[in-house]
């Protein structure tokens, strides 16, 4: 049981009455009662926890009735608060994101007219308008029972932290297509596990939905859809919209396998499915007004395993530390703080590390103050999680997004020039030397001009190269093998960087053609 949790990062799913080659046997009612209490005396060993997922009755040959039951064990790691899964929200303008955050996250319904997101929104004109401009994030929490842990009951974050035992932090992005460059930045910086792609019922996909589905396929960020405002419309209009978006999953572009989750007994295949294999995209219809099947949602996020590996997490925590900046606050009494994801290697409290790079290129030295996952305070950070740091009286003018943090013993390199192997998505005419576009490499923004295309003069629509790009303001931090998005406009590409030509940070400034 040690292993097996080890190797799920705190969670394993125990099957009970079924054979090693996978007959489904089933156990009578005395036997099985007996096989949970052996788990449980187990699960207890281990400071572990169990809950009953599922059972099932089977045709065996024999009189009495016998039963397969699923199990799910779920243990903290001794070296951490709680499991964490990172889910990114998408879907077009006014598909109901922000309110369904809402209403699973304060744990009231919507009123229709959207009071439940109120308590999400950052800025005065979100109120206004209604529509989310910036990148917020949402914590909703599960007990070692599979129970709920929200703000619900007048809990704080620091409350929600300590009483869960698993946390989803959704990452609340902007479905308008004005701010979709802020949409690409929580796609590409805050390296998400998986993607929920809201889609209302009265308006199929429509807007950005396409470009949003697009966005995750291209990043390989694995999805699954819900269908919202069920309440507002028919059934034949429901079962319309899940038809339209079962035949988009299937087109060769996609070569999705769409899964309609209807009852419980779904969610928790679908679960396990998704984990497995990330062609499955679960698709589950409700309501935030009238919380139709709102439960098989959290059902669904309740069981669903962190989708990298134990064994991968330990290869970047041996790591040098990497930390990427994402946004950048004035705290009052704390002074400059960092938010965002520690790529590899540890963070600890007290540990100097070095910033940049700055317009000239060079790295600045710096001191972690103090640490906080999810508004509470932590001593270590581990790779793959996000965070924000304290660093004191450093002065936040100096710091801009898209720099990292590392350790000094790194010793990074930075590049003004670059190539990329891409794929053009779409362009309206050709695509050539001198074409300015805005690249998107993890955290990194910034305006970017084509210097050459390998073995081409232009590119059209759907073809392949092999690009140089240039940064047109300052040199940027970049590895070889990270995933590239640009756009300009209607144009847009997707590609992997294959060279960075590194300039150590005095030529940095005569690179750049200051």
């Amino acid at each position: 049981m040690k292993w097996r949790l080890q190797e799920g990062r705190g969670e394993a799913v125990y099957q009970i009455g079924v054979e090693d080659n996978g007959l489904l046997v089933g156990l009578a009612e005395e036997e099985m009662r007996a096989s949970l209490k052996t788990l449980h005396r187990m699960a207890e060993k281990v400071g572990a926890d169990i809950t009953v997922l599922r059972e099932r009755e089977v045709d065996y040959d024999s009189d009495m009735p016998r039963k397969i039951t699923e199990v799910l064990v779920r243990k903290v790691p001794d070296n951490q608060q709680f499991l964490d899964l990172r889910v990114a929200v998408l879907g077009n303008v006014d598909s109901g994101k922000s309110t369904l955050l809402g209403v699973l996250t304060q744990g009231e319904l919507d009123n229709g007219r959207g009071r439940a997101r109120l308590n999400l929104f950052r800025h005065l004109h979100e109120i206004q308008s209604g529509r989310t401009s910036s990148i917020s994030f949402e914590i909703l929490g599960f007990n070692s029972k599979g129970e709920v842990v929200n703000y619900s009951d007048s809990r704080t974050a620091e409350e929600i932290c300590e009483s869960s035992s698993k946390m989803i932090t959704f990452i609340d992005l902007a479905g308008h297509h004005k701010y979709l460059h802020t949409t690409i930045f929580g796609l590409t910086s805050y390296c998400p596990d998986c993607a929920l792609l809201l889609v209302s019922a009265n308006t199929g996909i429509a807007g950005t939905t396409r470009e949003h589905l697009g966005l995750a396929l291209a990043l390989k960020v694995p999805f699954f859809i819900v269908v919202s405002k069920v309440d507002l419309c028919a059934k034949t209009t429901v079962e319309r919209t899940v038809r339209q978006l079962e035949r988009v999953l299937k087109q060769p572009g996609c070569h999705k396998v769409p899964m309609l989750v209807t009852s419980e007994d779904d969610a928790v295949t679908a679960a396990q499915q998704f984990a497995q294999s990330p062609n499955v995209t679960p698709i589950f219809t409700l309501s935030s007004v009238s919380g139709e099947s709102l439960d098989l949602l959290k059902v669904f996020l309740n069981i669903l395993p962190p989708l990298t590996n134990s064994k991968e997490q330990e290869e970047l925590m041996q790591q040098l530390t990497e930390f990427q900046v994402d946004e950048i606050y004035t705290v009052p009494e704390v002074g400059t703080v960092v938010g965002g994801t520690l790529s590899s290697g540890i963070c600890r409290e007290g540990d100097q590390l070095v910033v940049g790079p700055t317009d000239d290129g060079c790295f600045l030295e710096l001191r972690v103050c103090s640490i906080q996952r999810n508004r509470s305070a932590c001593r270590v950070l581990r790779a793959g999680q996000a965070a924000t740091l304290a660093l004191g009286d450093f002065d936040r003018a100096l710091l801009r997004k898209g720099m990292v943090m590392v350790s000094p013993e790194m010793n990074p390199t930075i590049c003004s020039v670059f190539e990329a192997e891409i794929v053009l998505l779409f362009h309206a005419t050709t695509f050539r030397r001198g074409f300015q576009v805005t690249v998107h490499v993890g955290n990194v923004r910034q305006t970017a001009v084509v210097e050459k295309i390998h073995a081409k003069d232009k590119l059209r629509t759907g073809e392949k190269a092999v690009v140089r790009f240039r940064f047109l303001k300052h040199p940027e931090y970049l590895k070889v093998g990270a995933k590239l998005l640009f756009r300009e406009g209607v144009t847009k590409g997707i590609g992997h960087v294959t060279d960075v030509q590194a300039i150590a940070a005095g030529e940095a400034q005569a690179n750049m053609g200051f």
